[in-house]
């Protein structure tokens, strides 16, 4: 079917609980029964970011893809780029069941998978004989995170990066997942320093030219996130991607499920994020690569995402939401806002709400 079609039965997925939505939506990209969309590139949203090309600057969010069964058919509705992921060095099977929460009324969802993870032997299979397949249409990008009973973190990202690194374009340290245990202390200034001497270390010696992000969480003060910009730039980090879910809740919400235990994500989360993704860029002054994260659902939001600062933006909520006919009109309504303000490119407008300060 179309990605037209796939969306108008998107109504349907209501009926089932929300983790099993998100299983069949995978298994049916996975078997094939959503056909690409039929658009063409427009030269407007083209993207050069980290020596790498992007027909698009629009990805696809760690969390959907998780086991990296659906990364041909993802590419095929117009992302991008796509990241595969959370991913762990061991299999694990998350937390209990219900884990997952939809939050109609405020177009948000909560989530406490807690990383359930295929373990890195069988998505390292997958991610081969993808690679053997022939070349995708965007950079590949692979979310690495950390198993809730590791005895030694710094080593488990080293190895898990250092395999994964030929595999794929860009790897994102996960330091910012809500849902395993003590994952967020990783972020401190002097921790996360430790941890990224070991990663790059561990790059270098596998001769890897992966390039290196770290997300980080949306719930940061001011002094944690100048101690992880500052860290980021100070070990060769290539970027960072703002942000990951939030345990905040924010006043307004409606649903009932809204004082579940998790990580928040969706509309509510598009204000505070893009308020922390223009703290970032301040601090960063060019010297990282920013991806806006949190809440996107339409063109203009993916606009005011680059507008702060964000070179490239991803969505995950609202395409589970909508389906992937919202893919295409986020492209058109992005290329449009960039017409009507007389940028040429993506790239002119990065960062246009910033002033000088940038």
């Amino acid at each position: 079917m179309s990605p037209e079609t796939a969306s108008r039965l998107m109504p349907l997925a209501r009926l089932v609980d929300a983790e099993t939505a998100h299983r069949l939506a995978v298994a049916a990209l996975a078997r094939g029964l959503i056909g690409p969309a039929r658009r063409p590139r427009d030269p407007r949203l083209a993207c050069h970011v980290l020596g790498l090309d992007f027909a698009n600057p629009l990805g696809l969010a760690a969390g959907f893809d998780k086991q990296a069964e659906a990364i041909p058919a993802l590419f095929g509705l117009g992302f991008g780029f796509v990241e595969a992921g959370g991913v762990t060095l061991r299999p694990q099977p998350g937390n209990p069941r219900p884990r997952v929460f939809r939050l109609t009324e405020d177009r948000a969802v909560i989530n406490r998978y807690g990383l359930n993870s295929d373990g890195w032997p069988a998505v390292r299979a997958r991610l081969s004989a993808l690679r053997e397949a022939g070349p995708l249409p965007g950079p590949l990008w692979l979310n690495v995170g950390l198993n809730k009973e590791s005895a030694d973190p710094d080593a488990d990202y080293a190895a898990l990066l250092a395999d994964a690194a030929p595999l794929v374009e860009v790897l994102v340290v996960n330091v910012s997942s809500p849902n395993t245990p003590g994952l967020r202390d990783l972020q401190a200034g002097a921790r996360l320093a430790a941890l990224l001497e070991t990663a790059q270390a561990a790059l270098a010696r596998a001769g890897s030219r992966a390039r290196l992000m770290v997300k980080i969480a949306p719930d940061l003060d001011d002094a944690a996130l100048a101690a992880i910009v500052a860290t980021a730039v100070a070990h060769g980090v290539d970027g960072l991607v703002i942000g990951n879910t939030t345990v905040a809740r924010p006043p307004g919400l409606r649903s009932r499920h809204a004082a579940e235990t998790g990580g928040l994500s969706g509309r509510p989360l598009f204000a505070p994020s893009t308020a922390l993704l223009a703290r970032a860029a301040r601090l960063a002054a060019g010297r990282l690569v920013l991806v806006g994260v949190g809440g996107i659902a339409s063109g203009r939001d993916a606009y005011a995402k680059i507008r702060a600062g964000a070179t490239l933006v991803q969505l995950y909520t609202a395409f589970a939401y909508d389906g992937p006919a919202l893919i295409g009109r986020i492209l058109d309504d992005l290329s449009a806002a960039l017409a009507a303000d007389g940028f040429a490119s993506v790239a002119d407008a990065v960062g246009a709400d910033l002033g000088d300060s940038a």
